[in-house]
């Protein structure tokens, strides 16, 4: 085989049409996504490209992924030199990256961390997986999650998922999981008791609109667990890694749960989860858990590299300060609230939008039919937020007018 050929059977053809990239992902890829409106090909920070060489304001980072945008040199340089130097070695082997990045997570967690483990995967539905099997290693069977949470796809974490039009279809799930509204602190001492293994809760709950915890409920549920020997388990996979301005959700209460679940922009673009065990978590003993790719070499490096690089540039006070910009978006006539906290925020409006975000060169998705969700990269310049809010408001602005039509 000559070298073009052999070229020409590893590299895509490159989509010349927006018809030719539709056919072709129709013609190969599962439908679960249905057809993508747009195929996109390169970035750089928070600015994307599509094959047709449009740019759009990524307001959306991959769903909370891409913590440093795009194209980050320290990304590609950490990930570049450790593929370079070892690339997988499974479970049986152990590597100076991941046992850094145990160690660096468990300080951005705190003191209280001291003592913590560290289980690595690939996602946050394997995260919350871990830690479903640290509930049921307790002994107990009882496990309760919040309403119209969110905690993954897979089978166990699409239990906690207190969501039931995602589960009816796979019914029979794993048993003992039991649903109470969230920050309802009342319900939920109705619903506890010494038989329940674990409360799982998200610090802020993504997929349903972004919704905090309301203040001093997740002080409550620590409380509650503690008088009745609970796991308080806290789903950070959206929350986490900075993007409320702290490095974890949870972290806006003095409290540290017994299991944190993380995953998106812990990787900075690369798939990893880690379920970190408190002590008093610590229950899955050799051989009740694992999975080939957890902790891979050159993904651990990645996380590594946003760790480092969160902190070296201050992108946790970047967080806070665009926070603000976007805050301003209340003072539109469309919008009735802006809720979240730092770059996870839900710009809640008072009619459906009808207008197409892409089509004013954005980037961002509604978890809510009136919600709209900006989870940009942490890393977004004030003037590309500035921008953002201009280009959102010029959206809402038409999608008023259209409807006063």
């Amino acid at each position: 085989m000559s070298n073009s050929e052999a070229n020409s059977a590893t590299t895509p053809a490159p989509a010349s049409a927006a018809a030719s990239w539709e056919q072709h992902w129709n013609g190969a890829v599962m439908d679960t996504y249905g057809t993508p409106q747009r195929e996109l090909v390169s970035g750089q920070g928070a600015i994307v490209t599509d094959s047709t060489g449009a740019t759009y304001l990524d307001l959306l980072s991959g769903i909370a992924v891409n913590a440093l945008g795009h194209g980050h040199p320290a990304i590609i340089d950490a990930v570049t030199r450790q593929l370079s130097t070892l690339g997988h070695t499974s479970n049986i082997f152990a590597h100076p990256q991941v046992i850094a990045l145990a160690e660096n997570i468990k300080t951005l967690i705190g003191p209280a961390a001291e003592d913590a483990k560290v289980f690595f995967c690939n996602s946050g539905a394997e995260a919350n997986e871990a830690a479903f099997k640290i509930a049921r290693a307790t002994g107990k069977t009882k496990i309760l999650a919040a309403e119209r949470g969110f905690h993954g796809r897979t089978m166990g974490a699409l239990a906690l998922t207190g969501q039931p039009d995602k589960q009816e279809p796979f019914k029979p799930l794993p048993a003992g999981v039991e649903f109470y509204p969230y920050g309802d602190i009342d319900a939920l001492r109705d619903m506890a008791d010494e038989s329940t293994a674990a409360i799982f809760l998200e610090s802020i709950q993504g997929e349903t609109g972004v919704i905090p915890a309301p203040e001093g409920f997740l002080t409550d549920v620590r409380t509650l667990c503690d008088e009745l020997g609970i796991l308080m388990v806290v789903d950070e996979v959206q929350a986490g890694m900075g993007r409320t301005g702290q490095w974890f959700g949870y972290q806006v209460e003095d409290i540290v749960p017994d299991v944190i679940t993380m995953a998106k922009g812990l990787g900075g673009g690369l798939p990893i989860g880690a379920c970190v065990a408190l002590p008093t978590a610590q229950l899955l003993a050799k051989g009740m858990h694992g999975t080939t790719f957890g902790g891979n070499p050159v993904v651990c490096a990645a996380a590594n590299a946003v760790i480092e690089t969160i902190k070296a540039e201050d992108i946790l006070a970047n967080v806070r300060e665009q926070s603000e910009v976007f805050a301003t978006l209340a003072e539109h006539p469309s919008v009735t609230e802006v809720r979240g906290r730092g770059l996870m925020l839900g710009v809640v409006l008072d009619q459906p939008l009808t207008v197409d975000p892409l089509d004013y060169g954005l980037i961002l998705n509604r978890p809510n039919p009136q919600v709209l969700r900006i989870v940009p990269p942490l890393n977004i310049t004030a003037e590309q937020a500035h921008d953002g809010v201009e280009k959102i408001t010029t959206m809402l602005d038409d999608n008023r007018a259209k409807q006063g039509e």
